[in-house]
């Protein structure tokens, strides 16, 4: 692992913001590094503001899509919210159609089929608005790309809405309106929300018109806070505001979808760390292994009864993700090595049997056994379909866009995304990738990265600053977990290997240091059991994050190592 310390703020921009705030020079410093500089900026921070939310109208197209919709009501005409298969995408249509069918009734929801139709708009999906007299088809999280389909479905007088946030291609689709904050002629002030962002933006712009209130879409925030948990989105601005009412709606007032999964996890009070490892996972697998229709079917039911049977069944799936995921995964990784690729800049392992729903989950797996960008490939139809993921500061999106000629379709985002191609050009497909990685990586971001807030002293680790870092919460890109550096530290004889196979190592630390030698703090390494040599034998430096521990009622502070040397 490579540790990143990142820079110290200068001295007197700490103390100043330290004085004005009333706050320790590690919290000044920690706020200083997210780019917050004035009392009224860390204000913001701390007490995120439904107000502090941009008017909707702002967003290209968003008058113009309102309209729309406000004119198929008045002519009674059927509308079709269609989305992604995945978290985003039914969340979104859950949002979305649910909202709209709080006041208007001819509304119906459309999740295209994973191995049938693929993602983002079908023409199969078309042809169902066709047969049922749908005139009005709203996307949610794809459809920025859908020029052709678009086309089919104007020719059968069909119009769409679009709201996504995949980057567009040179030309847009003829729809009558396209929200996407990354249109280049769009100028809306934060271009970081989710699919169900988005469709949250729509909803509160219908509501301007409905002369209702910010307030009145509060009950929403549970869909649009996992929805930015799952889709690993810049949890700053716009998203930080709704994350943070998300998350309180999901702990306290909770629609009953949610309720019936957090039943079956028997969590208490959930984080945006818990939302996206035990929410979004359950959600992803009714698409992954069954039909994502299922998943928006619990996140819209309002009967507990009924949601804990779709909930079971969605548990259900979950179970049948992970050994599939544990099984595929295995495979892969001995298929590197029986090729001997495993000094290669890319992975790229394709057969045809795998289950196309977890070779997303099988690719982040992949990337963190070899960190480099990794492409799972699977046979879909008369075709091959790959998930593509990367490691930090590599944008794979480029390097698919480099090695298009073999490409038959592909889309998504910096660090992750989604193709198609003939299994003919697989392996020139191989190869070109390999040499576009090979020639544009900094090779430096073929080691993992720590980055390090800052050097800490164990004199400065107190229960006072664990209750100001909780309230940086929710943590996510854009503002991680603060993580901490301590040097010359000692185990006080107590570390061992904990777990099934001692993976994992727990030891109690100590700093001599500091003046509180004699105060150990206790420690766990998640996957670190391969360090007890290095803990036992002598002083360290250890990478961290502060953490909370209850135990018989008792809470006392922990270090959650990340690393040591």
């Amino acid at each position: 692992m490579r540790w990143n310390i990142k820079p110290k703020p200068k001295q007197e921009a700490i103390k100043a913001l330290a004085q004005v705030l009333n706050v320790e020079d590690i919290v000044a410093q920690l706020l200083l590094q997210r780019g917050i500089t004035t009392y009224e900026e860390a204000k913001t921070f701390f007490r995120p503001q439904l107000s502090h939310l941009h008017d909707p109208f702002l967003m290209k197209d968003m008058a113009i899509a309102v309209s729309r919709i406000q004119q198929a009501i008045a002519d009674n005409e059927n509308i079709l919210v269609y989305g992604d298969y995945d978290v985003d995408g039914t969340t979104s249509v859950a949002l979305l159609s649910s909202y709209l069918l709080s006041y208007y009734p001819n509304v119906a929801t459309y999740i295209p089929d994973r191995y049938g139709e693929g993602y983002g708009v079908s023409y199969q999906g078309i042809d169902f608005a066709e047969d049922n007299n749908f005139t009005l088809i709203i996307t949610l999280d794809c459809g920025v790309k859908a020029i052709d389909k678009v086309a089919y479905a104007k020719e059968k007088g069909i119009d769409f809405i679009i709201c996504d946030h995949h980057r567009p291609g040179k030309n847009l689709p003829d729809a009558v309106a396209v929200l996407d904050a990354k249109r280049e002629d769009c100028t809306y002030p934060y271009d970081e929300l989710c699919g169900c962002g988005v469709g949250f933006k729509l909803i509160q712009a219908l509501a301007v018109k409905n002369g209702q209130t910010i307030e009145d879409l509060v009950p929403y925030l549970d869909l649009v806070a996992t929805a930015i948990g799952a889709d690993i989105v810049p949890i700053t601005g716009e998203n930080r505001v709704l994350a943070y009412y998300g998350l309180q709606v999901i702990n306290n007032n909770p629609r009953t979808g949610f309720k019936a999964i957090i039943e079956q996890t028997k969590k208490q009070k959930l984080s945006i760390t818990d939302v996206v490892f035990t929410i979004a996972p359950r959600i992803n697998a009714a698409g992954r292994m069954k039909h994502g229709q299922h998943a928006v079917n619990l996140l819209t039911e309002t009967n507990l009864e009924q949601a804990n049977k779709f909930a079971e069944e969605i548990e259900s799936y979950n179970l049948d993700r992970k050994n599939l995921d544990k099984k595929i995964t295995k495979e892969a990784l001995q298929q590197i090595v029986d090729n001997k690729e495993e000094d290669k800049f890319t992975t790229v392992v394709y057969k045809n049997t795998w289950h196309k729903g977890v070779i997303g989950i099988v690719a982040s797996r992949l990337t963190e056994n070899y960190y480099r960008p990794t492409l799972v490939f699977t046979k879909s139809g008369d075709k091959l379909a790959a998930s593509a993921r990367s490691v930090k500061g590599f944008d794979v999106y480029n390097a698919l866009e480099a090695s298009s000629e073999f490409i038959e379709q592909f889309g998504g985002h910096k660090y992750a995304a989604g193709l198609t191609l003939l299994e003919s050009q697989y392996e020139a497909f191989k190869t070109k990738f390999e040499e576009v990685v090979c020639n544009t990586i900094d090779k430096h971001l073929l080691t993992p990265e720590i980055t390090v807030d800052s050097i800490l002293n164990f004199t400065d680790i107190t229960p006072k600053l664990m209750r100001i870092i909780n309230q940086f919460e929710p943590f996510g890109p854009g503002n991680m977990t603060p993580v901490f550096m301590a040097e010359n530290l000692k185990d006080s004889g107590y570390a061992k290997g904990v777990g099934a196979d001692e993976s994992h190592l727990k030891c109690a630390v100590y700093q001599p240091s500091t003046t509180t030698s004699r105060e150990r703090i206790n420690a766990i390494g998640f996957n670190l059991g391969d360090k007890l040599d290095t803990v036992s034998q002598g002083t360290f430096n250890a990478v961290f994050s502060i953490d909370e521990n209850e135990w018989q009622g008792k809470t006392s502070l922990q270090l959650k190592i990340r690393d040591v040397k």
